[in-house]
């Protein structure tokens, strides 16, 4: 069977979709004209212009009067909201790079907000978990997790820069079989700021989180920070 050929507009398209995510075209920077683009590809005014409208429906590229055509920052979609899986399986399945830089990890007492949510005594010992994620290297969430040390006192020999938190519960029966979630939105702190690379005050998606094993007992309780620029999140409901 012969194999069709793809329009011209379609190769052009495909070539510049390229170049964005490659970061020849950075986010929210103008590529080059459609005259100067059309000489380029050696092709007619219209045909080029076919190819950009093409992405300007994708999402990937916006016209702005008077300035040009500019690549827009393209949300990542969160879909944790109605599934359970680790980030780094979320983030892989999207094909995007995944990286966590461990940036605390050792055992607390439990404050008032984690007790409660731990279902435990008023300062009992949890590990105290706090991880910066990034997608493509750049960061995207700040979690801050909390574990109870009395049900699973191992977890302190785990690497979690590299080691799946939710897979090493699993190994021990602990595996998370529900969530709780709770969504505010909020704005970034300095020190949030800081690590997410974005502006002190700007819109933060800030999660609170119960993981709950199959006979109901709360395993972990997460707070994580995203950031609203570049942040998306899937809600699947069904009747």
């Amino acid at each position: 069977m012969v194999k069709k050929e793809l329009p011209k507009y379609q190769v052009i398209a495909n070539d510049l979709l390229n170049k964005i995510q490659t970061g020849i075209y950075a986010q929210n920077t103008i590529i080059p004209p459609e005259t100067e683009l059309a000489d380029k590809y050696q092709v007619s005014r219209p045909t080029m212009r076919q190819a950009i409208s093409l992405l300007v429906n994708q999402g990937y590229l916006e016209r702005r009067r008077k300035r040009g055509t500019l690549v827009k920052k393209v949300k990542i979609e969160q879909e944790f909201t109605h599934l359970i899986e680790s980030y780094s399986e979320e983030m892989s399945a999207k094909g995007i790079y995944p990286k966590t830089n461990l940036l605390y990890f050792d055992e607390e007492k439990a404050t008032p907000e984690v007790s409660k949510n731990l279902k435990l005594p008023e300062k009992a010992l949890v590990f105290k978990l706090v991880r910066l994620r990034y997608a493509n290297d750049q960061p995207i969430v700040l979690v801050t997790t909390y574990v109870p040390k009395q049900r699973i006192p191992e977890l302190i020999n785990y690497n979690f820069a590299q080691d799946s938190l939710y897979s090493t519960l699993e190994k021990y029966h602990l595996k998370v079989t529900q969530v709780i979630r709770k969504l505010e939105v909020m704005e970034a702190d300095e020190t949030t700021a800081n690590l997410l690379n974005i502006a002190v005050n700007k819109p933060i998606f800030y999660f609170h989180t119960q993981g709950l094993t199959a006979d109901e007992q709360p395993i972990e309780y997460s707070i994580a920070k995203y950031r609203g620029d570049i942040n998306s999140f899937v809600i699947d409901v069904q009747r």
